[in-house]
């Protein structure tokens, strides 16, 4: 199973702010406030937004674009010299 096919899988295709908390690992007010401020990360969450009437949802595929989450950062191999 790749990163998009767990994300839908546990969020759907739309994610609450609830949702994009847990998986940033942040409250959900820690959240509301990053994104009303001018940071790099809310730049790239902010294209993600969608409005249906009063609540705020996120596009689940976008968000894993925006954040990278297809990069799996890798630790440098240690070697015994």
């Amino acid at each position: 199973m790749n990163v998009e096919d767990y994300m839908v899988e546990r969020f759907g295709l739309l994610m609450s702010i609830t949702d994009l908390a847990d998986l940033l690992g942040r409250s959900p007010d820690g959240v509301r406030v990053s994104l009303y401020t001018d940071t790099e990360v809310s730049r790239k969450l902010k294209p993600t937004m969608v409005k249906v009437g009063r609540r705020v949802y996120f596009r689940t595929l976008q968000v894993k674009e925006a954040l990278s989450l297809d990069h799996v950062r890798k630790s440098p191999s240690l070697s015994s010299e």
